[in-house]
């Protein structure tokens, strides 16, 4: 049965395979209801955000190509009324770039070593007291698929999880914003589906189905937190967020 709660969260997709998937079920089980966007196939944004809460899901573009992605704009707009207003917010690979970027911070397209598959993710120590991220175990495995990523985080930001390739794996803006560079919604079977650009795709796919039994109840609990925080902040419309938010994962 669904725990008893409510609110409605606006998911922008930015991509034909991009979708929420299990992310969307996790939310929807923990009593939220979603308002899926399909903006890359041109659906409208809406001109203001009314949602209790706003997922930004990921997609092949920076978070500023707007010549590729006219709908980035719209979206770049409403991450910033989210920021700007304290409606709880969670963006995904593309999605926390832009979160990185309309904050202040800086991506950047091409950079480094891309990261492909299962990847071990490092929880640093300020993950300590936050709402989403505390208590979890050191490392955690999480699915990573880009190229792109941020180059530096907005001033006042909390650096909350990293990899070697790419040091900005997860971070908070404020009291209510996530910004992750890995996957939490993505199962398996959808790394069969990419181009396989440097990496082998049967490896890559043996490595996600081994790491799952021990990373989908971790990323299950951080979504299963975010609509918790999104409930009381539908219900109080304010008030401060603790790390007291959720149990710890198994």
């Amino acid at each position: 049965m669904p725990e008893a709660l409510m609110g409605d969260v606006l998911i922008v997709q930015n991509s034909r395979s991009g979708g929420p998937s299990r992310l969307g079920d996790w939310l929807t089980d923990a009593g939220l209801e979603l308002d899926v966007v399909l903006a890359h196939e041109g659906a409208a944004l809406p001109d203001r955000l009314d949602h209790d809460a706003m997922i930004m899901l990921g997609g092949g573009y920076l978070p500023s190509e707007d010549g590729k992605a006219p709908w980035l704009a719209d979206a770049r707009r409403l991450v910033g009324q989210a920021l700007a207003e304290g409606v709880p917010l969670f963006g995904i690979c593309l999605g926390g770039q832009m979160i990185a970027e309309v904050a202040g911070g800086e991506v950047t397209g091409d950079v480094g070593a891309p990261e492909n598959g299962s990847l071990p993710v490092t929880i640093r120590p300020e993950a300590a007291d936050d709402p989403l991220f505390h208590g979890l175990p050191a490392v955690v495995p999480a699915v990573e698929h880009h190229k792109d990523a941020i180059t530096g985080l907005p001033a006042g930001a909390v650096w909350l999880a990293e990899t070697a390739a790419c040091p900005y794996q997860a971070f908070r803006v404020g009291e209510r914003a996530w910004g992750v560079q890995f996957h939490p919604e993505v199962l398996p079977a959808r790394i069969r589906e990419w181009r396989a650009n440097g990496f082998d795709p049967d490896e890559v796919y043996a490595r996600a189905v081994a790491d799952e039994p021990v990373s989908t109840p971790i990323w299950h609990e951080v979504a299963r937190r975010f609509a918790a925080l999104v409930t009381a902040h539908a219900a109080t419309g304010r008030g401060p967020v603790s790390a007291s938010t959720g149990s710890s994962p198994a």
